[in-house]
């Protein structure tokens, strides 16, 4: 029997979570599947990760999941099952935790939430593209890319996006600090990552 990947599980999980904001109150999702700065210091916690897990519109989880499924797939295959749920994890909680702190005090919004994938998708493919520079990838599902380089557009997308959003220009409902919490997770971890190899 085929064993099934964590991919594939926590695609299955994205989506029952969606179904959830259809059939539940609104009010329990927004308190236990959105997460912000000021749900932090009430204490739930939770929404750390429950909020990576969770997406309110057709067109946002099919974008996240789209992305995991191909990225997470190679992913999944070069770390083994474990290591890569265990970074994909942490990627969502860092990403999920920086757009907290981001929007207290940076964009000075406290209240403001988030919900989606796209912080622990950040991570997966700043981690591919480090381990995997000249692999080509589509910027925008269009344009051929050496992986390298196209992470470096996102990431430079994300930085003028938060200052912008710091600045009070930006009307585009997207979680650059989530973005760029989970990409930094992903250096991190290759960086530690090489660091161990090379020591052993």
């Amino acid at each position: 029997m085929r064993k099934l990947s964590a991919v594939n599980v926590i695609v299955a999980i994205n989506i029952l979570v969606f179904c959830l904001w259809y059939v539940m109150p609104t009010e329990f999702m927004f308190y236990n599947f959105l997460v912000s700065y000021t749900g932090l210091t009430e204490g739930r916690i939770w929404t750390l990760i429950t909020s990576v897990f969770s997406h309110n519109s057709f067109f946002h989880i099919f974008v996240n999941m789209y992305v995991l499924y191909g990225f997470g797939q190679a992913m999944e295959s070069v770390m083994g099952t474990k290591r890569f749920v265990s970074f994909y994890l942490l990627a969502g909680i860092l990403a999920s935790l920086t757009h907290s702190l981001v929007s207290a005090y940076i964009i000075h919004d406290p209240d403001l939430p988030a919900l989606g994938a796209s912080g622990a998708v950040a991570g997966l493919i700043l981690l591919f593209s480090l381990l995997f520079p000249r692999e080509k990838i589509l910027l925008l599902g269009i344009i051929p890319l050496p992986a390298i380089f196209g992470a470096l557009v996102f990431v430079g997308l994300d930085i003028w996006g938060l200052v912008s959003q710091a600045r009070g220009t930006s009307i585009l409902p997207i979680g650059h600090g989530a973005h760029l919490g989970g990409a930094f997770t992903g250096l991190i971890f290759y960086f530690f990552t090489k660091r161990k190899t090379s020591i052993e």
